[in-house]
């Protein structure tokens, strides 16, 4: 009978699997560093802000074109804003809302820049639940929203419905007497 332990591989079939051994720690080390690169990249990305943010943080809209008693419908931050050049009867009726019980109270001078009555900029999101409300209908003739019913006044304050919030305000500026900068 011949010894077991005699019976190991001599030359070149021992170096045969070293190399073997070293060429699955190689492939294991690539897979292990592919897995890390995998799960670091998506958390490392997602710390900055994202394209579409940087590029919509702040917008410039030419409102000039816009007539009296109209709106002009943008895009920030995927939200609709509405830029309305109000009548002088829309200000009045806003004006005349500032002493009626309303849900979200809110003056008519604090929801527009000073000097500049006439237009209005509200975020076009329903405070409830996000739809997009649709102006001129309602008993204030303001914006309506169809999904719930709530409904704002000519200033975007909410006078009935369930939305709780008056249209909110983005942050915006005049530049000149046709340009005006979103956020």
């Amino acid at each position: 009978m011949t010894d077991p332990t005699l019976a190991l591989p001599v030359g070149g079939a021992m170096d045969d699997i070293g190399t073997r051994r070293d060429f699955i720690h190689v492939i294991a080390a690539a897979a292990a560093l592919g897995g890390v690169a995998a799960v670091a990249w998506p958390l490392i990305e997602q710390l900055g802000p994202s394209a579409d943010t940087m590029a919509l943080a702040s917008i410039e809209v030419d409102y000039s074109k816009v007539a009296v008693g109209q709106q002009l419908v943008v895009l920030w931050r995927k939200q609709p804003v509405y830029i309305r050049h109000r009548t002088a009867a829309e200000i009045a009726s806003a004006v005349r809302g500032d002493h009626e019980a309303v849900i979200d109270p809110a003056k008519d001078e604090t929801r527009h820049k000073a000097g500049k009555a006439e237009w209005l900029v509200v975020i076009g999101v329903c405070t409830h639940l996000g739809c997009a409300p649709t102006f001129g209908e309602g008993d204030w003739q303001g914006w309506f929203c169809h999904c719930h019913g709530s409904m704002y006044d000519t200033s975007g304050r909410v006078r009935r419905g369930p939305a709780p919030k008056n249209l909110a305000i983005p942050d915006y500026a005049f530049l000149s007497d046709s340009r005006m900068k979103i956020g």
